[in-house]
């Protein structure tokens, strides 16, 4: 079975201090070459696909020495797109702040442009920094937030359904350019969103984008198990080199939200982890400890820490796999170290071990994910 894998890119890593190292191309992080060259290294290591974080308000704000200011991940995406050939493009959006409309049509043309591999990061947000961007209501309850959540991911789903897969006619000749009785309304009346249709742009060449989401908590699993493709999860989300046991009761967990629904097709469940690679563990964590004495604090995540080296990281994986996973999402603590050290070091030790790919085997990102093409909702015979 197919070991997925994912990369997620955040500016010039997912260290703090990333942007002091060398090479790290700080001055080049608002530039669309910058982020060419991290898909095309993370396509280079024949990787599923890579996500793109995004946030309105500013991290870290009352420091001076972190990075303040990011491009917008839809149109990152949508910029490495055409010069990409393979891998999945999935930008996070936050539906606590947009309309599914705008939405359905940005990853619509994203899988036009790249031919069908679209995807997109599901995300609800409850910083009240956020809220006052927007001059909006205050934060909502947990249940509300991923309600809205659930709501908007459905009016994206009608809307990429709101065109069959050959209303478009284009026939020059007879004066057609499409079949009108092949559009529909989707007429969506919910709690959050109301909704008519049909969406101005085609029918995806996948049908339908493949939608993801990071979950920790049973409300994000059930978002994830209603309305997602794949599902990002923490096993030994703690902090720092745990043990990799609660990978098989997070998928239970999973599962279990899954069991609530009436899906067909079970969800991709990827494990995250913040990696930090080197030649040994030794100089790995060397590293980790000059990043965080550059930051003046110890790195946090939600997601577990290894510093050590491509074995190590394979190790984890392969239990991962043992556990029930279908893929692991890494994070490179310093993209420009650490992401060449997965494609050029991990990736071949995952290839040895028969985790990997050898080539891309697809043309869209639901292929690569073993997706079938779904039929369209408002299709008749």
């Amino acid at each position: 079975m197919t070991f997925h894998l994912a990369v997620a890119l955040d500016g010039t890593g997912w260290h703090p201090a990333s942007w002091r190292e060398p090479g790290a191309r700080a001055d080049e992080l608002l530039t669309a070459g910058f982020w060419v060259d991290q898909v095309r290294e993370a396509e280079a290591g024949l990787a599923d696909l890579v996500t793109f974080e995004d946030a309105f308000a500013l991290p870290g704000s009352e420091r001076a020495d972190r990075v303040q200011g990011r491009v917008d991940a839809v149109m990152t995406a949508l910029r490495v797109g055409p010069v990409t050939s393979h891998i999945g493009l999935v930008p996070t959006v936050i539906a606590t702040h947009t309309e599914p409309f705008h939405v359905s049509t940005q990853i619509a043309t994203l899988d036009w442009v790249t031919s069908g591999r679209a995807g997109q990061r599901i995300k609800v947000s409850s910083d009240p920094a956020e809220y006052a961007l927007f001059g909006r209501r205050d934060p909502e309850d947990r249940e509300s937030l991923f309600g809205e959540a659930a709501d908007h991911v459905e009016v994206q789903r009608r809307l990429w359904d709101s065109w069959e897969d050959d209303a478009e006619i284009r026939d020059a000749a007879t004066g057609r350019f499409i079949d009108r009785d092949k559009l529909h309304y989707i007429d969506f009346e919910g709690a959050h969103f109301s909704v008519r249709g049909p969406s101005i742009t085609p029918r995806p060449p996948q049908g339908q984008p493949v939608v993801t989401a990071l979950a920790h908590v049973d409300t994000a699993y059930r978002l994830a198990a209603r309305s997602a493709d794949v599902v990002f999860v923490t096993p030994d989300g703690t902090g720092r080199d745990g043990p990799t046991g609660d990978a098989a009761s997070i998928l239970a967990e999973v599962r279990a939200a899954e069991g609530a629904t009436d899906r067909t097709t079970p969800l991709h469940v990827f494990g995250d982890m913040l990696v930090l690679l080197d030649d040994t563990a030794d100089a790995a964590r060397e590293r980790l400890r000059r990043l965080d004495a550059a930051d003046g604090t110890e790195l946090r995540s939600d997601a577990r820490i290894l510093a050590g080296t491509a074995a190590d990281v394979a190790d984890v994986l392969a239990s991962w796999q043992d556990a029930g996973l279908t893929g692991a999402r890494l994070r490179p603590a310093v993209a420009a170290h650490d992401l060449p050290r997965i494609t050029r070091e991990l990736v071949p030790e995952l290839q040895r071990r028969g985790l990997h790919r050898t080539a891309y085997d697809a043309d869209t990102l639901r292929g690569l994910l073993g997706l079938a093409h779904p039929a369209d909702r408002y299709a008749t015979a």
